[in-house]
């Protein structure tokens, strides 16, 4: 028999253990194929006008998505040699030489690493198409994504793997030098080295992670600890105390709530409670890098993830916040198609310079009947009714943390004019882009007023996202000038959905293979630890305890592993995104609890799948 059948066989017998290593080895290499697809993709280019943002995006996607990969690869290739060094010490007890040894397991690797690399390509080929159309639909698009050929990408993702795969075969060669025949027959009996839980560690610890739910909490305009450390230095700061509160929860609060379960007779005592708990006080303890890892890993996945996703849900309320008329733009009017328009409306209109150190440069000043008009084309539920001398203020960019509030006071001209400004609304009936901040003053003093006259157009249509064709058609028209001033809701639209809409896209395929590979690596510690307790479940069998026993306390400890990571990583990305919210004024709660739900859903199909195994392996020792 050759090395190489040898080594095919080997494979062939513990297919059930590489199965799941081999599935997130595919769909890695599936996603980072599909981004170097699209940034090749020159109809997706010629189809879009985004398509250099989307090839540096998909470049900076696909290194962070291989750095990740590097590491998952490296991280099970040591966990597969691990299990495999009794085997090895066997072949070597029985004579065969280390270099056949070596070159079985270089073999082994390396077959494992191109059938993984080719069913990532060919998967990949076929599901570009796929994921190709939820990206363009995602960007809003209305672009037919057909199935393209890209050579390119094809010999990037071969070569850039082949090499990875040939480095963690030569490590699998090496591995048989290394170690003393001794250690590798002992090798699954050495597991991390386990930390002593400590009082100190557990208070700090709580301490650590306490303070920085508070920082992520606080108004970053208003704390001081933000002022103190500044808003760069403040997150650096959280960051790392994060880190470092977690890795401690895991190595000593959590040995310290084990334990007292572990006292509470009342408790530990019914059923094999008492044993479950013991064995969970060993795997965490065992087990706390690894768990703090994967939990600031699922709290970085969710964080960026629902993030953009609560971007993408508030794209079109905001666009609509700062351009409530579907076109407008200043000077005369021009001809368009006028189906599905509900009004079309010119604006008189004058350009203010004033005089005070809160205010910009520029703002416009609009009569009291046309903003009345206005608001009822708009269906605004406000009328103003405003005294001679006072003007009322309206500012879309009006936020009470870092905004001068106005109101009470006199808003000065450089003419030498002033207004009382008798109240601010964060609303308008203008466009933004068009006529920024805006002052509204009765008729009888508009006509006074001495400043530059100006001419607005605007127009309101029905299914206003829709009219992108519409939005050409009057901006073909405009002087150079006048486009620079152009506000248009479909098209400011379609730029919002295309810039975040990309980073969805992106954000939620890479934490699918985040959350591909710390599952796997979950699945692997679990099942080892399995196949260490097989002999003491077996023995618990022969006592009297049945089978519904063994499976509830096994599904039990599967659920504290899988979970506490989990539970932590929500609540850490919990008080991330009420920073991220309270930072840009959205509210993002309906987004984000939506991603949290889908991501423990995907988690939990693992934790299902590990049970299942977990028992699987125990049954067998019976």
């Amino acid at each position: 028999m050759t090395l190489f059948s040898l080594a095919r066989k080997n494979i062939q017998r513990n297919l059930s253990n590489y199965f799941l290593y081999i599935a997130s080895m595919v769909f890695s290499i599936v996603i980072y194929f599909t981004f170097v697809t699209l940034k090749y993709n020159d109809e997706l280019a010629a189809s879009t006008n985004m398509s250099q943002q989307i090839k540096g995006l998909m470049s900076a996607s696909s290194i962070v998505l291989l750095f990740f990969i590097v590491i998952f690869i490296a991280y099970s290739n040591s966990f597969f040699m691990k299990k495999r060094k009794k085997e090895v010490a066997l072949y070597s007890l029985l004579g065969v030489r280390k270099q056949k040894i070596g070159l079985m397991l270089f073999f082994e690797n390396l077959v494992i690493g191109l059938l993984s690399l080719i069913l990532g390509i060919v998967l990949g080929f076929f599901m570009s198409k796929v994921l190709l159309t939820i990206l363009v639909r995602l960007m809003g698009y209305q672009v037919v994504a057909n199935l393209t050929f890209t050579p390119e990408a094809v010999l990037q993702t071969a070569g850039i793997f082949a090499v990875l795969f040939l480095f963690t075969s030569l490590q699998g060669y090496r591995v048989i030098y290394q170690f003393k025949l001794i250690d590798l027959f002992h090798a699954e009996k050495q597991g991390e080295k386990i930390p002593r839980a400590s009082l100190l560690a557990a208070i700090l610890g709580t301490v650590f992670i306490s303070f920085s739910y508070y920082t992520a909490s606080t108004d970053i305009f208003t704390s001081s600890i933000w002022k103190l450390f500044t808003i760069l230095g403040t997150p650096l700061l959280v960051i790392g105390m994060t880190i470092t509160g977690t890795y401690l929860l895991f190595h000593s609060v959590s040995v310290f709530v084990l334990t007292a379960l572990k006292n509470a007779t009342s408790w530990s005592w019914r059923g094999l409670n008492l044993i479950g708990v013991s064995q969970l006080l060993y795997r965490i303890r065992a087990n706390a890098k690894s768990l703090s890892i994967i939990a600031i890993l699922s709290a970085t996945t969710i964080t960026a993830g629902g993030g953009v996703f609560g971007m993408y849900y508030n794209t079109e309320a905001s666009v609509r916040l700062v351009s409530p008329n579907t076109f407008m733009w200043k000077g005369e009017a021009v001809e368009f198609d006028q189906q599905n328009v509900l009004y079309n409306e010119t604006i008189d209109a004058k350009n203010l310079r004033v005089d005070n150190e809160f205010a910009f440069f520029e703002y416009t000043l609009l009569k009291e009947s046309d903003y009345n008009r206005l608001a009822t084309l708009q269906d605004t539920n406000r009328e103003l009714h405003i005294a001679d001398g006072s003007a009322i203020l309206l500012d879309v960019n009006f936020d009470e943390r870092f905004s001068h509030d106005f109101t009470g006071e006199h808003f000065k001209l450089q003419s030498g004019e002033s207004f009382y400004i008798d109240k601010m609304y964060t609303d308008n009936v203008l466009n933004f882009m068009s006529a920024g901040t805006v002052l509204v003053v009765n008729d009888q003093t508009f006509d006074t007023t001495n400043a530059e006259a100006v001419t607005m157009q605007v127009v309101g249509m029905e299914n206003d996202l829709k009219q992108q064709r519409v939005s050409k058609e009057i901006y073909e028209q405009l002087s150079t000038e006048q486009q620079e001033w152009f506000s248009s809701v479909p098209q400011s639209y379609e730029d919002g959905l295309g810039t975040v809409g990309s980073l969805l896209f992106v954000g939620s395929f890479l934490g699918l293979v985040f959350l591909a590979a710390t599952g796997s690596i979950i699945y692997f510690k679990v099942l080892t630890e399995a196949e260490e307790d097989q002999a003491k479940y077996a023995v618990l069998n022969k006592i009297g305890v049945n089978s519904k026993q063994i499976l509830r306390t096994v599904a039990g400890q599967v659920a504290v592993i899988f979970g506490a990571p989990l539970v932590v990583g929500i609540v850490h990305s919990a008080f991330a995104l009420l920073a991220f919210s309270q930072l840009f004024n959205m509210d993002i709660t309906k987004p984000v609890l939506l991603w949290m739900i889908a991501y423990s859903v995907i988690y939990g199909l693992y934790y299902l799948f590990t049970v299942r195994s977990f028992y699987k392996i125990v049954r067998q020792g019976n």
